[in-house]
């Protein structure tokens, strides 16, 4: 049979009893009702969420049917969390809400300031040395992070001291790894063919850096009044259903059962506050510069197709910050601005808030890790909450240091190359300039059509065409 991963009930009940336990159905008025569902799964031999996995072994899809029918139950459950989904009730929740009015032009709310110190910036105010940054930043972090991916964080600084890499300085590589320790944390086997010193050429495709190129293909197709339904179509004309993973393969089988959005979102979809969301901001962010009301909107738009609450929250604290880092001058007031446009009353922001005090205050990273660690083990390593939460921490210890920030934002043993795309493209907005050592040959390997091989100068030249004027 097929093994067909993050889609099939018998592999996304655990996965939606552990969000019932993080959101507060377990715990809340209906808990109940949760536990009982709970018990009926694995009083048929239903197992939790695996830790790392996508999809059963093939005997589970005997419970494919209950699996569906408990899911269903399990979302009639309302989370009793002040997590809002839709945009008013977001906005609402942010006291601090960045100057503009969702919908209207930068800069127009009456009595209001911009979002920034800086405030909005037209294209021609914008540096495009520091869009070109953003673009090779994602790159770099991503890549760094590429081989690394699933190994958790003891075994990523295991590598790293036994090649002499130790704090990580440059890009991973297997040239004098131990057979033992090679051995005990394999490399992620789809990326160390190419994203290893010895064989970097070029940048090569990853969903961190294929949905940037569509949300700039959203941007230049329908302008800056585009839909969560182009953004939809876009993806059906577009994205090949195997390049997407958790709630974003969710989403796209709803779109083709004829679910529309935001319904996507939430039809059979535990994963629903994973990092999805967040991985495909930057854009909205650089289109936006100094207006992180705007690009938190936009990132609104695209996220909704496929999350909700946190997962939401996560694209928009993103998007705010890549708005703020093209005119910024630190990465306080990058932060700043993106918990602006998060609710304040939220987990994420809560995380985020703990990260950076915690960032602020321990001069060791390792032990600003650890906090983390605590916090959020409990997290799975794809999480919006731990992943913001370890990028907002590395962006603040990092002081600016651009291989100090990317190299935090790995080592924290998450989602490496997600968190490393993200830390890198703030602080190569925020230096307008990333060091030699990480810049690859200009060229990006994808599958979306007319992208194979385009340069990372071409597209932050496109990028700024889609600022404001």
């Amino acid at each position: 049979m097929i093994r067909l991963t993050w889609v099939q009930p018998e592999d996304l009940i655990g996965h939606e009893l552990r969000q019932a336990a993080e959101d507060g159905r377990a715990t809340g008025p209906d808990a109940e009702r949760v536990r009982e569902i709970a018990a009926r799964w694995h009083a048929a031999g239903g197992h939790d969420a695996p830790p790392r996995a996508g999809a059963s072994e093939p005997g589970a899809a005997r419970l494919r049917d209950l699996a569906g029918e408990l899911l269903d139950e399990l979302a009639a459950v309302p989370s009793p969390l002040p997590e809002p989904s839709d945009l008013a009730g977001i906005v609402a929740a942010c006291p601090s809400w960045p100057g503009t009015v969702p919908g209207t032009a930068p800069g127009t709310a009456p009595g209001t300031a911009p979002g920034t110190a800086q405030g909005a910036a037209s294209r021609a105010a914008v540096d495009p040395a520091r869009v070109l940054g953003a673009w090779q930043g994602r790159a770099a972090g991503c890549v760094l992070g590429k081989p690394v991916e699933k190994i958790p964080r003891e075994g990523i600084r295991q590598i790293a001291e036994a090649t002499g890499n130790w704090p990580i300085r440059g890009w991973f590589t297997a040239k004098g790894l131990p057979d033992d320790v090679a051995r005990r944390w394999p490399w992620n086997r789809r990326s160390a063919v190419n994203s290893l010193a010895e064989n970097i050429d070029g940048i090569p495709e990853d969903d961190d850096l294929n949905y940037p190129l569509l949300a700039l293909s959203v941007l230049e197709r329908h302008g800056r009044g585009f839909t969560t339904d182009d953004v939809a179509k876009l993806w059906l004309d577009e994205l090949p259903a195997g390049r997407t993973f958790t709630a974003e393969r969710v989403a796209y089988r709803n779109l083709l059962d004829g679910v529309e959005p935001p319904a996507t979102a939430a039809r059979r979809n535990p994963f629903r506050e994973w990092i999805g969301a967040l991985i495909r901001a930057d854009v909205y962010g650089w289109s936006n510069p100094g207006d992180p009301a705007t690009a938190a909107e936009h990132a609104w738009r695209d996220a909704r197709l496929t999350h909700t609450a946190n997962g939401i929250y996560g694209a928009m604290f993103v998007a705010a910050m890549c708005a703020a880092a093209l005119v910024a001058t630190s990465p306080e007031e990058v932060v700043r601005a993106g918990l602006s446009v998060v609710p304040e009353r939220s987990r994420l922001h809560e995380a985020v808030r703990l990260a950076v005090a915690d960032a602020a205050r321990e001069d060791d990273f390792e032990r600003v890790v650890d906090l983390l660690h605590e916090r959020h083990g409990g997290l799975h390593w794809v999480h919006t909450i731990n992943n913001a939460a370890l990028v907002a921490a590395t962006l603040i210890h990092g002081r600016g240091d651009f291989t100090a920030t990317i190299a935090g934002a790995v080592a924290g043993g998450w989602d490496t190359d997600s968190a490393g795309a993200t830390a890198g493209s703030v602080a190569g907005a925020l230096n307008g300039v990333v060091p030699d050592r990480w810049r690859m040959r200009d060229s990006l390997a994808s599958s979306l059509t007319g992208y194979d091989g385009v340069g990372l100068a071409a597209l932050a030249a496109r990028t700024q065409e889609m600022m404001g004027p």
